[in-house]
């Protein structure tokens, strides 16, 4: 007997799925209420760091890789990990994807390119995110190079993952619903093509900034020499 699921497209085989047992309510609730409650651990610590006091945009920005790492390693982490059990699963983070996948089908058929972006996701740009926190936080000189690593792998990770199911014709989702099409699939991550192409903008300013003032000291030191 073929098992009833709300996925698109509609024929897909799924035997093994079980419904969620949590509301979306619930399930949004729970998961914007912890993204919170990181949030406010992390603005506490930010105000004992004397460096940022008064810059408002680089905590808004640490904050921004902070919530990155969080969902990196933790969310996707776990699809990268359990994406063949997802389906069959009642944990939090289980059902969070199959809500989520109601929206992009991809994460619950266990599509190649999704767990093979996913896994890149959660193991290079998580740990690259909690790396940049930590290099912004204590102003390393290397912070800049982080940013433009980091965000240069998740907007090319993004591109990819919006024009692949462009190119399938949103077949893995009910095409323009306000919460499955516009919330999910095309609002939430839109962050990741916004936030990186400025990270990055700002990442090459910096460091081009940077360099210049290195090669003119380098000529103002070879002119002082030759005279």
């Amino acid at each position: 007997m073929e098992v009833d699921h709300p996925f698109y497209p509609r024929q897909l085989h799924l035997p093994n799925y079980v419904p969620n047992n949590r509301s979306v309510l619930q399930l949004l609730t729970m998961f914007f209420g912890a993204l919170s409650v990181a949030l406010v651990g992390l603005w506490f610590v930010m105000g004992t760091r004397r460096h940022l006091d008064g810059r408002f945009l680089c905590k808004l920005k640490i904050s921004w890789f902070f919530l990155c790492g969080l969902i990196h390693v933790i969310l996707e982490g776990h699809f990268a990990l359990f994406y063949g059990t997802i389906l069959q699963e009642s944990t939090f983070l289980a059902e969070c994807w199959k809500e989520y996948g109601q929206g992009d089908s991809r994460y619950i058929s266990g599509d190649t390119f999704t767990v093979c972006m996913e896994s890149i996701t959660a193991f290079v740009d998580g740990p690259l995110a909690f790396l940049a926190v930590y290099a912004f936080m204590s102003n390393k000189p290397y912070r800049y190079t982080v940013q433009l690593i980091l965000s240069l792998f998740q907007l090319y990770g993004d591109v990819l993952y919006f024009a692949t199911e462009v190119k399938e014709g949103f077949i893995h989702g009910p095409l323009w619903h306000p919460l499955y099409f516009w919330f999910y699939f095309v609002f939430l991550n839109l962050f990741w093509i916004i936030v990186p192409f400025i990270c990055i903008i700002e990442s090459y300013i910096k460091l081009t900034s940077a360099q210049s003032m290195l090669d003119r000291k380098i000529q103002d030191g070879s002119t002082k020499k030759h005279k």
